[in-house]
């Protein structure tokens, strides 16, 4: 059993157990979280419709926060020499599934 779920902006599969890491989300770790779910798959079963969907609930603990990879940006013009460099890191948030019911 699986579903997908809609986190940060994106959507993701999960099934019991499963890590994800999504974007920062304001929850403490340790709390429960739950994600609102837009497909469900139950072996041959596929549920997609919104009215059956909403019985459907997809739980989750925080595990805690974290940053991403450091991303390295560098712009350049030629000629006139001018160039500029910047970092960016992430602000991210690692969630275990606990239930899908």
């Amino acid at each position: 059993m699986y579903a997908i779920v809609r986190a940060g902006g994106r959507q993701e599969k999960v099934s019991v157990g499963d890590e994800v890491v999504l974007d920062r989300r304001p929850e403490a770790a340790g709390e429960a979280v739950e994600l609102p779910v837009l497909l469900l798959v139950d072996g041959d079963k596929v549920t997609s419709s919104p009215k059956a969907l909403e019985k459907v609930k997809v739980t989750a603990e925080v595990l805690g926060n974290e940053r991403g990879k450091k991303i390295n940006i560098f712009t350049y013009k030629n000629k006139s020499g001018q160039h500029r460099r910047k970092g960016h890191r992430q602000d991210l948030t690692r969630l275990k599934i606990t239930a899908i019911d």
